[in-house]
């Protein structure tokens, strides 16, 4: 009794995905050396980074404010100011309970001291218009030159109390220009500007912070290529700015100046000449590029609902994670060197298209760290090269599987390049869903799981996927094309799909 089977019909031109698969890393290579993404970003645990502790501030009276719902408010609007730096693999924690809640922030890298000086800022952004301004010094000499120079005649209901209060400011003090971020905004202040040269008297907030709806920084290229940053105030916000630009500009000055406040230091008080109803102001202050764009990041996410004061800065030297990266390193070399081994000796010359698909893979993956690191702030971390590792793994699966179905269509009596394409339809099946598997449980653990276990979810997912583009682009084309040599065709015994290999008996009859 004899069995017929249809035709397989083969892939066509294999060499055709060979060579775009080439032109796709070649591309890659060259994006790397355009964007100058020669080097892996390591994470926190691999190349250190600065750790730093923000303690709640408490006053007198305020104890009350340090909640738990505050201090995981401080907690979220943190981490978006990170996120938005395109810091990755950064840590924001709440460590401790009750009133004694620190927020601890690790950042990799030499960003780290700046990114620092950046998330602690309360960032209470006020409007208030100005009353008073004076030189930032305490004035001395003669109470006539004290009265023009560095006092302000009580107007407009200043009290005495902030005259003197303004009087004796010394802006050239480092406590006065720290700022505070804890004034409120029914009060009538007296600060200094950022800089120290000038103490103002300013009256009660007329416009919020928390009515913004947006924030970004731009640069004036007709005025001297000067960067500000350029704010749009919601309903409310558009009303209230509205109002107070219209109702200062027929003041005499300083009255007719508005000064942009903010965590407690004047950032500049522009003259306002018409009232401005359209919602949208600038704020000017002879920013860095670096500075208006940092201030706009902070400013998008709201203040912080507590002023902190700035703990112990640490350095976490990168010599233990020098360490586990040699180590993680060393591990993923010794897993792919026994592959190698593996194929070689199992699968004999077969195993080469192993060796080459890993060589493949491992080129794409680096290929992929270095530019994700420049495109998304992707790092590597030690979990992350566990992932990788674990990867090695899944990918040689897809190899055995593909290798062993060939093997069971030629025990079938099929030719080679018949089982090479029989043995693809039914071995892609299993490839796929093994793969999806890993890719599904990657995918869950990313975004239910947090801190380092992500790491090692991305990684995972990334060369999984990776796995399944080698073995359709490289893997099965290149299968395609030895299957027409005569070295693998005819069965040689270091062929790897020899009859001892394949399990094929041949009976020779006696006659």
């Amino acid at each position: 009794m004899s069995t017929t089977t249809k035709p397989v019909k083969t892939t066509g031109r294999p060499e055709r995905s060979l060579a775009i698969l080439a032109g796709v890393i070649i591309a890659m290579v060259a994006l790397v050396f355009v964007q100058g993404a020669t080097a892996v970003r390591l994470g926190l645990d691999l190349r250190g980074g600065t750790s730093v502790t923000l303690q709640p501030r408490i006053s007198a009276g305020q104890s009350g404010k340090v909640t738990n719902e505050a201090i995981d408010q401080a907690v979220s609007i943190i981490r978006q100011r990170v996120n938005s730096l395109g810091v990755a693999e950064s840590e924001v924690a709440a460590q401790g309970s009750g009133t004694n809640r620190q927020i601890v922030i690790s950042v990799p890298g030499d960003t780290g001291r700046r990114v620092v000086e950046l998330v602690g800022q309360t960032a209470e952004l006020r409007f208030r218009q100005v009353l008073a301004s004076g030189p930032g010094i305490v004035a001395t000499g003669s109470a006539a030159s004290v009265a023009s120079g560095s006092t302000a005649t009580p107007i407009n209901g200043v009290s005495a109390d902030i005259n003197a209060k303004f009087t004796a400011l010394d802006c050239t003090k480092l406590t006065n220009l720290k700022g505070t971020g804890t004034d409120a905004p029914t009060d009538t202040i007296a600060v200094c500007d950022r800089a120290g040269t000038t103490k103002y008297i300013l009256a009660p907030a007329e416009v919020l912070g928390r009515q913004i709806a947006k924030a970004s920084a731009g640069i004036d290229t007709q005025g001297g290529n000067a960067w500000y940053v350029s704010l749009t105030f919601n309903g409310e916000g558009t009303n209230a700015f509205g109002a107070l630009t219209k109702r200062v500009t027929t003041l005499a000055s300083p009255l007719n100046q508005v000064a942009i406040v903010l965590d407690g230091l004047v950032v500049s008080s522009p003259r306002i000449t018409e009232a401005i109803p359209s919602g949208n102001a600038q704020i000017t202050g002879s920013f860095t590029q670096l500075e208006a764009q940092d201030l706009a990041n902070v400013l998008k996410y709201g203040a912080l609902p507590l002023a902190f004061d700035r703990g112990e800065v640490q350095q976490i030297s990168p010599t233990l994670g020098a360490d586990q990266l040699n180590a993680g390193l060393i591990a993923g070399g010794l897993g792919l060197l026994l592959v190698f081994l593996y194929s070689l000796l199992y699968y004999r010359a077969l195993g080469l298209v192993t060796v080459g698909s890993l060589l493949v893979a491992g080129s794409l993956v680096i290929l992929l760290f270095l530019l994700l690191g420049k495109w998304i702030g992707f790092t590597l971390t030690l979990a992350g090269i566990a992932g990788a590792i674990v990867a090695i793994g899944v990918t040689a699966d897809s190899f055995i599987v593909y290798f062993e179905r060939i093997r069971d269509e030629i025990r079938e009596g099929r030719s080679l390049r018949t089982a090479v394409e029989t043995g693809w339809v039914r071995a892609r099946h299993t490839i796929l869903v093994a793969d999806f598997v890993s890719i599904i449980a990657a995918a869950l653990l990313y975004f239910f799981a947090v801190g380092s276990v992500r790491g090692f979810a991305f990684t995972l997912g990334l060369t999984t996927l990776i796995d399944l583009v080698v073995v359709f682009t490289f893997t099965k084309p290149l299968v395609t094309i030895v299957a027409r040599m005569n070295f693998y065709a005819s069965g040689h015994r270091f062929s790897g799909l020899s009859a001892k290999s394949t399990g094929t008996v041949l009976v020779t009859k006696e006659a």
